[in-house]
């Protein structure tokens, strides 16, 4: 067979051969009876399976039907303040400073001999401080840490959101979070994500403002802290600690020279 005869014979079968034909496929929306959770998609039957206009119209009016049944989200009543609901209000926030003297103690100047110093180099201050600050300024009692979501536990971490309210007032909102090695761990984690939540909280509050100031810390770092070579006793592994000035070099290091 020629090559013209081939070519001839594809286009005859060509033409011969039934089309396909592509037929689009619907998707339904099935909405849950409960509104804060996810609406899922599933593929129903194709268009041309599918009684289009009666089925449409019976999905859109029992759609209908869930939504007025389940009605809004019920509106905070704060009328009350000691009937807040701390885990979704605002209620208060911005609406006058705190007085003179309690200003006074938040903004004070931190003393520099109660920072810290991590190995990596990041200044802070322990927690306790910041509480010990509060209370001075509020008196023990009258502030506290309110949950504003559900904890959240990984393979590493525990995260939750928290609310820093102090005289019946909404101050600030933060997520504190802190690092696990084992599941027995998991309980004082969440003690130290609630104490990293406060700690974020006080800087609305002007709490130890300084240790956010690049000036400040490269100037405290300065006259505070030294750098020293170490060896790890074990792994034989040098690195580079920094200290404050008279702490010594603890075990399993052993200071060197580079």
């Amino acid at each position: 067979m020629s090559q013209t005869s081939r070519f001839a014979f594809r286009a005859l079968r060509s033409i011969q051969r039934p089309a396909r034909t592509c037929t689009p496929k619907a998707y339904t929306i099935q909405q849950s009876s409960d509104l804060s959770r996810r609406t899922f998609f599933t593929r129903s039957k194709s268009l041309a399976q599918s009684s289009a206009p009666a089925s449409s119209t019976a999905n859109a009016a029992a759609t209908e039907r869930s939504l007025q049944t389940e009605g809004p989200l019920p509106t905070l009543n704060e009328a009350d303040p000691n009937k807040v609901d701390w885990s979704r209000s605002f209620h208060g926030l911005s609406q006058e400073a705190f007085p003179k003297d309690a200003a006074e103690i938040l903004l004070a100047p931190i003393d520099p001999e109660i920072i810290e110093v991590k190995p990596d180099g990041i200044i802070y201050l322990p927690e306790i401080h910041y509480r010990r600050i509060l209370n001075r300024a509020f008196g023990p009692g009258a502030w506290g840490l309110a949950p504003r979501g559900e904890t959240i536990v990984t393979d590493k971490a525990v995260t939750r959101e928290y609310a820093l309210v102090a005289h019946g007032r909404l101050v600030s909102i933060a997520r504190g979070e802190q690092d696990y090695f084992n599941k027995d761990g998991i309980p004082t984690a969440s003690e130290g994500c609630k104490s990293n939540a406060m700690v974020r909280c006080c800087k609305d509050l002007g709490i130890a403002s300084e240790l956010w100031d690049p000036r400040f810390i490269r100037e405290w770092k300065a006259k505070y802290t030294r750098e020293v070579f170490v060896e790890h006793q074990v792994s034989k592994k040098r690195t580079k600690l920094v200290l404050r000035k008279g702490d010594p070099v603890n075990y399993p290091f052993k200071e060197t020279t580079r």
